[in-house]
């Protein structure tokens, strides 16, 4: 009996189908890597991204864009918008992506899993919350300072 392998698709690779399926206005589920958009999207949580199909991209939204500085697939919230481009920050970074022209854009996370069930913190009303605590640079250390309360009460217990 034969086994099957699993193989892990990354990079270019990865990007190149992400673009082929979202092309052809299909969705892509993949597993997130990374703790960049924590605690609203965290590592090994299943990520749905959607085409944006015509539709414009909104404030809050978290997007799954190439980053030209980096050339690598980023997904981060969308705190600011204008006309050519997008304003990118990562809900658990200090400082934001900057400016990801809309081409860059490849679509729209929709649905993100957790363990089998879906997360809706984050993608709620409570996101406009978010970006405006993104944009006065009060997200970040809030999350830290919050981080930090539940570990020592955590050792405590």
């Amino acid at each position: 009996m034969k086994t099957s392998k699993t193989k892990l698709i990354t990079g270019k690779d990865f990007v190149e189908i992400l673009r082929d399926v979202l092309d052809k206005q299909a969705d892509f589920r993949f597993q997130a890597k990374g703790f960049s958009m924590m605690p609203f999207i965290k590592d090994g949580d299943v990520l749905t991204i959607s085409p944006l199909s015509g539709v414009s991209v909104k404030l809050a939204d978290v997007l799954a864009v190439i980053n030209p500085k980096t050339e690598k697939l980023t997904v981060h919230r969308a705190v600011g918008i204008k006309k050519c481009c997008v304003f990118l920050q990562g809900d658990n970074l200090p400082f934001p992506d900057g400016f990801i022209p809309k081409e860059n854009i490849l679509g729209r996370v929709t649905k993100v899993e957790r363990q089998g069930r879906k997360v809706f913190l984050g993608f709620g009303l409570e996101r406009y919350t978010i970006v405006l605590l993104s944009r006065m640079r009060i997200l970040y250390p809030l999350l830290f300072m919050t981080r930090r309360i539940l570990n020592q009460r955590n050792k405590s217990v």
